[in-house]
């Protein structure tokens, strides 16, 4: 009961710090004119989006922050060596996606930052978060649970590490097309690892992390409030590669790499659906998808932004209450 009262708790704090700092943020941006461009693929169906405030991520990323050093400071959680490594990967993704936002906005252009300069920010990234991995007594083994398999994979985990970071990162900004569409699903994937994190005793810290994705999850709603259609701030780069590489970064520390795929599986089916569609399109000279990623496909269908959202939250719900059941019940 304690530990379902703390994650109440967590949740409700995030969600009101949130949503009074939205009230907030949101003037600001509009103010000085961080309006969202809209891609040309979509731009028949998406023209009244343009100029909506974008970089939105800061208001559900700045209270999960500050709550959390509130808590720290109030003794109410701990400091371990695991959940600096969670803030500071969180911190360090924001500001890269902060930067491709900004650029973007600022030289009127859908990208920001180049391919080699996110990546090579992403590396440094990666880097730290080994680092500091190893330091708290971290190992290199992937653990395959369900066929029984333990890989020792040696320096090679810090590229899986940034492999994870990268991949899972751009999969929630690929899936960030639709008002409130990543960010519920993010929602959806932090209380499931949130629950995950409760049950991981043997990590230093476990619980500190299940309060920190409470709070997010709670500050991840507060966003909603502002962000579902019709959205009056997108979360942008800075929203999205954050949440990604957050996501990763728990699965790691928890050993619950392999669960992210089906946690996070619209994610992945989303960023399969446009890798799918550049291989056909190269080499088959066809497409498989009216456009991707998926969700567009469903609006070239017809389909209300409204009820796609929908339709994705509740697969995503079901792939995360599995991966529950599996991950702490079986």
């Amino acid at each position: 009961m304690l530990t379902l009262t703390k994650s109440l708790f967590a949740l409700m704090i995030g969600f009101i710090i949130t949503t009074l700092f939205g009230l907030i943020m949101i003037p600001i941006l509009k103010k000085i004119k961080l309006g969202q461009r809209i891609s040309i693929y979509v731009e028949s169906s998406h023209k009244k989006k343009q100029g909506t405030p974008t970089m939105g991520g800061l208001i559900f990323l700045i209270p999960t922050f500050i709550t959390t050093l509130i808590l720290l400071f109030m003794n109410k959680i701990e400091y371990s060596t695991n959940l600096l490594i969670v803030l500071f990967v969180m911190f360090g993704y924001a500001l890269i996606g902060f930067l491709d936002d900004y650029i973007s906005v600022k030289f009127k252009r859908n990208k920001g930052l180049t391919e080699l300069q996110k990546l090579f920010l992403q590396f440094v990234v990666a880097l730290v978060f080994y680092f500091l991995f190893l330091r708290a007594g971290g190992d290199s083994i992937l653990k395959i649970t369900f066929l029984n398999i333990e890989w020792n994979m040696g320096w090679f985990y810090g590229v899986f590490i940034l492999f994870m970071l990268v991949g899972t990162s751009n999969a929630v900004n690929l899936t960030d097309g639709l008002d409130g569409l990543a960010g519920g699903l993010s929602a959806i994937a932090f209380i499931a690892f949130g629950l995950l994190s409760w049950g991981a005793g043997w990590l230093e810290g476990y619980q500190d992390i299940a309060i920190f994705c409470f709070v997010l999850v709670g500050s991840l709603m507060g966003f909603l409030v502002y962000n579902t259609n019709p959205a009056k701030v997108f979360m942008g780069d800075t929203g999205s590669l954050a949440l990604g590489a957050t996501l990763a970064t728990i699965a790691i520390l928890t050993s619950h790499e392999l669960s992210l795929a089906v946690i996070g599986g619209v994610f992945l089916i989303e960023t399969l659906s446009s890798i799918i569609q550049l291989i056909s399109i190269k080499y088959f000279h066809k497409k498989i998808f009216l456009i991707a990623p998926l969700h567009h496909h469903f609006e070239k269908l017809g389909w209300s932004e409204n009820d796609i959202v929908k339709l994705f939250w509740i697969v995503g719900f079901i792939l995360g209450m599995l991966a529950l059941i599996y991950g702490v019940w079986l």
